[in-house]
């Protein structure tokens, strides 16, 4: 699949957060974008449809947020995470299912991910309640 880089039509605020968006669903990545646009001081950097693609755009990108989907084709979010973790400590990941995380919670705490977040409940507010908790912004 071929790589998708995105940037905004504005130019980057230097205190923007960058966030890049991993899920197999094209659909998904369009409203996980819009949420992102719509959140003052965060800026949709990048998009990756596979974890292969989500580990170099990393390489490339240096995100400071990835939301990460768990249950993809190929390699997991989970793994996806843990070599993010291991590459790019300076990244908080979050995971993103449409199930609820009954049963994932030892693998969210094994792969280093930061929080989990139903992807229902993703809305500008999730996104800074995030940032605040894990990235240490304001």
């Amino acid at each position: 699949m071929p790589m998708n880089l995105r940037s905004s039509h504005e130019p980057p605020h230097e205190a923007a957060v960058g966030v890049l968006v991993v899920d197999d669903q094209a659909a998904f990545r369009r409203v996980a974008r819009a949420v992102i646009d719509a959140t003052p001081g965060f800026n949709p950097v990048g998009e990756a449809a596979s974890g292969d693609e989500a580990l170099a755009f990393a390489e490339q990108l240096h995100p400071d947020l990835v939301l990460m989907d768990v249950q993809m084709p190929g390699m997991n979010g989970f793994e996806v995470a843990r070599q993010l973790r291991r590459s790019h400590p300076e990244s908080v990941v979050v995971l993103i299912s449409l199930d609820d995380i009954e049963g994932f919670e030892p693998a969210v705490a094994s792969c280093g991910a930061s929080a989990f977040v139903l992807k229902q409940d993703l809305a500008p507010r999730t996104l800074r309640r995030l940032w605040t908790t894990h990235g240490g912004g304001p």
